[in-house]
């Protein structure tokens, strides 16, 4: 009877066991052959999942564990966790300092993370499409283990100061990004403006034309809208009101010169750049940590603590999921990967200023198959060296994030458990960043202009 008994648990086991194996196989393991080709997003759900798990350990390590690190009876854990904070801080402080380290903990750990699989994938394409389980499993170890090295030298200063350098040049892939984007959705509109006059007949393109000045519209109108916010609720503070009142008058400046001097510019990309820029700014205003100059500054109750965190945690990871998107890493699309980046096969609108002067613009017949249609096959041998880009970007975001919890390493001035992002130096980046992509647009606008000679296509 007893061998009866066991058998049957050893069966409900084996069973509970593989049923277990197959859930976690389906989630985050792989369901490709080895022999598709993978795409640039290849894994990215999963690899953003990771980095969204690696948000949540973060805040845990700054908000939970450091603030109450005088509480643990090992002492060796506890100078580990205030090593190079300074014996010359306050406790506050270096619980600041210490709640710093535990970002750079689970950033730096998501971080080596994605540089060794970013590696992996270099020399193995289809590394991202496989054993997530396990990769999963190496992460929380990562992250347990970090806790366990002291502060200096590994994340103060060292990790810092890469996390530093990674953050700027995403910030600058923003803005090249974002400014190519405003190019190209004006492109693409004015693309099938001229597709619907060939194949629906003379006139019928004037519906996308028509969408154009729609969207200028609305985009414009939300932009002054914004403007006049900030004005009411983040003005009277001598930066906030020179933050909005420069934005307002480059707006205009890229505007005004897009429509009288430039001859590759539009309207709608100066209403994107216009948009953008007011939300940069909107951002740069809210992350003041003077209370006179933010409303947004409340007080440390519970409701706007769960509100900071969840803010901070959907934007980190939104930014970790709209910046690995296939158009933004360039890679093609492989067929068995469509589901996690879909493309159309068609030419795209490279580089940052258009200079619409092909042959084939507003032809009666449709231009000749680029080049590049054929490196989107997914046949193509090419397709496979790309799947590491998801990597890179997702490695710069783990340092950019690092510094948008920390405000740039700063420990002080700057924010709380309620306000997780606020601090000046944030500020400040947040607004040089504006500075740039507006600069970026400018130079897009007169640099064919002052530059006949040069092709800018």
């Amino acid at each position: 009877m007893s061998g009866l008994i066991a058998a049957v648990v050893t069966g409900i086991t084996w069973c509970f066991c593989t049923a277990s194996a197959s859930l976690c196989s389906s989630w985050c393991g792989n369901d490709k052959p080895s022999t598709v080709p993978p795409s640039a997003t290849s894994g990215r759900k999963r690899s953003v999942l990771l980095l969204a798990f690696s948000v949540v350990v973060a805040l845990i390590f700054q908000y939970a564990l450091a603030p109450n690190y005088n509480m643990i009876s090992w002492k060796y854990l506890s100078d580990a966790w205030t090593s190079g904070c300074g014996s010359e801080m306050s406790e506050e402080l270096v619980k600041v300092c210490s709640g710093n380290a535990g970002v750079y903990r689970a950033s730096g750990a998501a971080f080596v993370f994605f540089v060794i699989f970013g590696i992996a994938a270099k020399c193995r394409p289809t590394a991202n499409r496989e054993a997530w389980p396990a990769k999963y499993m190496l992460f929380v170890f990562l992250c347990v283990g970090t806790v366990f090295i002291p502060n200096d030298p590994i994340f103060i200063p060292i990790f810092l100061w890469i996390a530093r350098v990674g953050s700027v040049l995403f910030v600058l892939l923003q803005q090249l990004i974002l400014v190519d984007i405003g190019y190209n959705w004006n492109s693409s509109w004015l693309d099938k403006s001229d597709q619907a006059e060939l194949d629906e007949g003379p006139g019928k393109g004037k519906k996308w034309l028509f969408a154009i000045l729609v969207s200028c519209g609305v985009l414009y109108i939300g932009s002054l809208a914004g403007i006049i916010i900030m004005y009411i609720y983040f003005g009277g503070c001598a930066t906030n009101d020179a933050f909005i009142s420069i934005t307002l008058a480059m707006s205009f400046l890229c505007t005004v010169i897009q429509l009288t001097i430039s001859e590759t510019g539009s309207l709608l990309t100066s209403a994107c750049m216009t948009l953008y820029a007011t939300y940069l700014c909107g951002a740069s205003v809210s992350k003041n940590p003077d209370a006179t100059c933010n409303p947004k500054l409340g007080e440390t109750s519970t409701w706007s603590i769960i509100v900071g965190l969840l803010i901070a945690f959907i934007s980190l990871t939104w930014a970790g999921w709209s910046y690995t998107t296939d158009k933004r890493l360039g890679g093609a699309v492989s067929e068995a990967d469509g589901n996690e980046g879909e493309e159309e096969e068609k030419p795209k609108t490279g580089g940052v200023v258009i200079n619409n002067g092909s042959d084939y613009y507003g032809a009666t017949e449709p231009a000749p198959p680029e080049s590049a249609n054929q490196d989107s096959n997914p046949t193509n041998p090419a397709s496979f060296g790309s799947s590491w880009k998801l990597n890179a970007v997702l490695a710069l975001i783990c340092c950019w994030y690092a510094m948008a919890l920390t405000g740039w390493g700063a420990i002080e001035k700057r924010g709380n458990i309620a306000n997780p992002d606020v601090g000046e130096v944030s500020m400040w980046m947040l607004i040089a960043s504006q500075w740039i992509a507006l600069l970026l647009y400018l130079w897009t606008l007169v640099a064919p202009v002052i530059f006949p000679d040069r092709d800018f296509s």
